[in-house]
């Protein structure tokens, strides 16, 4: 991992030690939040798209052209 610098005015780092505080979280935690986001998808977030990709291609619901009837849509297992 990657370490990063950056320059803030004092007063700006103060106030946003003391957000974070009262969040519950780190000014380090919350930049690495932000530009993990910034980035793209975050890890977790990219994982939960891959499994909802694998389990709709192992959706019955996508086989074919086949039109559902209403009965069949409410239909519990």
């Amino acid at each position: 991992m990657a370490n990063l610098t950056i320059s803030v005015d004092d007063e700006t780092l103060k106030k946003a030690r003391m957000r974070a505080l009262s969040e519950g979280a780190s000014v380090n935690s919350l930049l690495k939040a932000y530009l993990e986001s910034y980035a793209g998808l975050s890890n977790e977030q990219a994982i939960a798209v891959r499994e909802i990709i694998e389990l709709s291609g192992k959706s019955r619901s996508r086989r074919g052209n086949r039109k559902w009837r209403r009965d069949e849509l409410y239909e519990r297992d």
